[in-house]
């Protein structure tokens, strides 16, 4: 397989030729990210498993939630603010963890880190960041925030663990274990120079003899089970979110063992094809936490219209994914800044449209600008 280009490696520029600005939603810069990058890696952003039923159940999902306009209600005091696991943001939409972000702009995670932190968000840095963590993190305190870490299991507990501690010792706040891809196939080949700097090895599966499954005695020797997360709940400091539990068994017993939040995902279809949207398991899993610890969903965000729709099922916050990387393809920080606020108008007309100050009045509502699907 030819091995995709590199994008040049450099100084950060700011690229305002590369944005947008006509631009009326993140939609607008998917074909200009496209344009930017090599076919392989295109693909490799914008993919989902098997036929793609999951990735095409999450668009569906948002669009059979209508929106109900509720006019003569007083924003003059409307804002977007909200305050998670002790941290003020100006929004509720943070950066999603995405691997490798070189492969789609010189300035990479630094790059997200940045815009997200000027933008009043964070980025969650994934484990396979394709730059060091503490540069990650020190280029969002420059911008006057934090970042987040997504932490794949690595293996083995000591390992897993001293890759949490060197996130907590860069200044992450929060810390996310990723649980639902212990299979991680990909038929992407990185060029040379970019690869996940901040690992002790690379994931792999464990060495298999004959007659053995790669699967079962390969990738799965490698994954963590309930005893492995009870022990890295109780060697960290941080709060700490699981992040792709779908059944309620299960998300039961990650609370019992003192995790601090919850992330619903289904991996943005990228993992398991077939699997529900993730929009549509929200409310069951919010009605189950009861409020116990914040409740964020991933996969499908598009505009802030859907932003929207998952605070008013129950979000404290949402994870956008693929279209920050369209506006870091094509401008760099500038690209995930313009995206990012454009979502956020999106959300504040439809907040204004809807009748709804404040996050606290979306959720609050619980059908205040959500209509069941069969009515649109």
């Amino acid at each position: 397989m030819n091995r995709p280009a590199a994008r040049p490696a450099g100084p950060f520029e700011p690229r305002l030729d590369g944005l947008a600005p006509a631009a009326r939603g993140a939609g607008d810069y998917e074909a200009l990210a496209r344009a930017c990058l090599d076919p392989e890696v295109w693909r490799y952003l914008s993919e989902g498993s098997g036929a793609g039923l999951t990735m095409a159940a999450n668009r569906r999902a948002f669009e059979h939630q209508g929106l109900l306009p509720r006019p003569l209600t007083d924003m003059s005091r409307g804002h977007t603010r909200l305050v998670l696991f002790g941290q003020a943001l100006e929004h509720p939409i943070l950066l999603a963890p995405i691997a490798y972000q070189r492969l789609f702009h010189a300035e990479g995670e630094m790059a997200s880190a940045m815009a997200a932190a000027a933008q009043g968000s964070c980025l969650t840095v994934s484990s396979l960041a394709s730059q060091p963590l503490e540069s990650i993190a020190a280029a969002a305190r420059g911008a006057g925030g934090t970042a987040w870490f997504q932490l794949y299991w690595q293996g083995e507990r000591a390992t897993t663990l001293r890759l949490a501690q060197r996130a907590e010792a860069a200044g992450c706040p929060v810390l996310m274990l990723t649980l639902d891809a212990p299979v991680k196939p990909s038929t992407l080949v990185l060029p040379a120079g970019i690869e996940a700097v901040n690992l002790e090895a690379p994931l792999t599966p464990a060495p298999i003899g004959p007659g053995q499954s790669v699967v079962f005695q390969g990738w799965m020797a490698r994954a963590p089970d309930w005893e492995d997360l009870a022990w890295l709940r109780q060697h960290l400091r941080l709060p700490l979110l699981v992040k792709g539990l779908l059944h309620a068994d299960d998300v039961e017993r990650a609370l019992a063992l003192g995790c601090d939040g919850l992330v619903v995902s289904n991996h943005g279809g990228r993992v398991l094809d077939g699997m529900p949207a993730s929009l549509e398991l929200l409310p069951g899993l919010v009605h189950q936490v009861a409020g116990r610890v914040p409740v964020l969903l991933d996969s499908g965000i598009r505009d802030g219209r859907d932003v929207f729709r998952a605070l008013a099922l129950g979000a404290e916050a949402v994870l956008l994914g693929r279209p920050y990387v369209w506006g870091l393809a094509r401008a760099g920080a500038l690209g995930v800044a313009h995206v990012l606020r454009l979502l956020r108008d999106e959300l504040e007309a439809t907040m204004a449209l809807c009748g709804c100050a404040s996050l606290a009045d979306i959720r609050a509502s619980r059908g205040c600008g959500h209509l069941p699907k069969d009515s649109i």
